[in-house]
């Protein structure tokens, strides 16, 4: 796989998936662009190795559900790095676990606005730049099966991203593939914050493959699903969660 040329654009690109993906989209040669909101140390740091190995990158904060905030990333990508070939909607969250009997319209919004309407956001604005390339939107096994306890908000804003993935592919076809990856259980500060140690081992060992994934997992997939590898492949949303749940 190549990448040498192109610029890619990574949301949430300080921690975890995001992180990953940024720097293994690197090391096949791309020009990154990190978004950050709060993680400035590792999506710096990110820069910082990506720079060290001979590559482009850069990192700016931004709140991605403010369209001023995008525009300026965007923007910037796009002048700074050369255009823009990939993007990675990798910024989402899903705030606090709130039972639908017990959930505000407050944070129902909030919870659309951080995985859903960033992707829209930053999708609309990377179009601006794009002629060809591909779209990845990472999604969530909460698409899949509903999501875990008080987690409604979360799983309807990562089905809504499902099918939205599968517009993108037709409305932007052929000269730019949408798809969608749905990893169920990752090792990262989601789970540290909001998945107990007890579930989290329960679930990795009902696995097939035993463990939870790593997000460098995700990311080797991100790699594929935006290279020429992958150039027959659009408007699908990939499982990645070691077997435990088929779709």
């Amino acid at each position: 796989m190549n990448l040498i040329g192109k610029t890619a654009i990574v949301t949430g690109g300080g921690r975890d998936i995001g992180r990953a993906c940024a720097l293994r989209l690197a090391a096949l040669g791309a020009n990154v662009a990190i978004n950050y909101h709060s993680s400035s140390e590792g999506a710096d740091s990110a820069v910082a190795e990506i720079t060290a190995q001979g590559g482009k990158a850069f990192a700016m904060q931004g709140d991605l559900t403010d369209a001023g905030d995008v525009k300026a990333f965007v923007d910037r990508a796009a002048s700074e790095l050369g255009g823009v070939d990939i993007l990675v909607n990798n910024t989402g969250g899903l705030v606090a676990r709130v039972k639908v009997a017990e959930m505000s319209l407050e944070h129902w919004q909030k919870v659309m606005d951080v995985n859903l309407t960033t992707a829209f956001l930053m999708t609309n604005a990377a179009l601006q730049h794009m002629t060809k390339g591909a779209i990845i939107n990472i999604v969530s096994q909460a698409a899949r099966d509903g999501g875990g306890p008080g987690a409604t908000a979360y799983a309807a804003s990562k089905g809504a991203m499902l099918t939205w993935t599968r517009g993108l592919a037709k409305e932007l076809g052929p000269d730019i593939r949408a798809n969608g990856l749905c990893p169920g259980m990752i090792d990262t500060d989601f789970h540290n914050v909001f998945t107990k140690d007890e579930v989290r081992k329960n679930v990795a060992n009902a696995t097939p493959l035993k463990r939870e994934g790593a997000p460098e997992d995700v990311a080797n997939l991100v790699a594929y699903l935006v290279s020429d590898e992958a150039a027959f492949i659009t408007g699908a949303n990939v499982d990645i969660n070691g077997g435990i749940l088929f779709s």
